[in-house]
This record gives C-alpha cells, structure tokens and sequence, in this order.
C-alpha cells in the first residue's frame, strides 16, 4: 500500500514540492554561512518526494542551536514552503483519493517550518528495540 501511495504521491504533488525544497537547497548553498540549512532542505526534499513509510522524530539531546537556526530557516524558506503544502493539501484533499495525500502534506508542514534538530527514520525503526540488528 505504501508503494502505492508513494506513486500517487510522487505524480499529483510530491515532485513539485521536492523541487522546491531543492530550490530552497540551492539557495541556502549559495548564501554559504546558510549551507547546513541546504542540507536540511535536501534530507527533507527526499522525504517530500517519498514521504509514506517514513516520519519525523526528535534528534536525541538538546541542541540551543537548532532553535535559533530554526528561527533564521523560518524567515527564509519555511515559510513559504508550508504555503506550498498547505495549498497543494487543499487541492489534493478536492477528491477522496486524495484525502491521504492532503494529510501527509499536512505532517510535512512542522517539518518544512521547524527541519533542523529532526530526523527522518523508517516507520518500521520506531518500534525497533535499542541495540536491536538491523
């Protein structure tokens, strides 16, 4: 099923969306002193391209830097990457096919504000034991 929707998903407004946190990417590449927000934006382009089978989780520890970068990536580019999704979710949400693939651009809003301090895992590696082999 997942695969499924990650079709789906890729061709009504997962690659649109990854264009844009590539573009945003590039930007940050480009202004240099903003290069770990581009490779923020690149972790989280590769998660809007294929998002089901995958979350976002919390970094371990705390990281008083990740908030003030969270702060600057805001101003930026957060901004205007969760307008993307929140009107893609709403043109996507039109039909019921498209109801799950609003609700995954939903969950893709925090991450697309706030990237910095999180990781994105495999669902399966949530339930995962510590220590557990792969």
């Amino acid at each position: 099923m997942r695969l499924i929707l990650n079709v789906i998903w890729l061709v009504f407004g997962g690659l649109w969306l990854a264009l844009g946190y590539l573009l945003a990417a590039l930007i940050c590449f480009v202004l240099i002193i903003t290069i770990p927000f581009g490779f923020a934006a690149l972790r989280i382009a590769s998660y809007a391209l294929w998002p089901f089978g995958r979350t976002v989780i919390d970094k371990p520890g705390t990281r008083p830097g990740a908030l003030v970068g969270n702060i600057i990536w805001v101003v930026l580019c957060g901004i205007w990457l969760a307008i993307g999704h929140v009107v893609t979710a709403v043109a996507q949400a039109i039909t019921i096919i498209g109801i799950p693939l609003a609700l995954a651009n939903l969950k893709l809003i925090p991450v697309s504000l706030m990237p910095l301090g999180k990781d994105i895992v495999p669902v399966d590696d949530i339930n995962r034991p510590v220590g557990a082999l792969v």
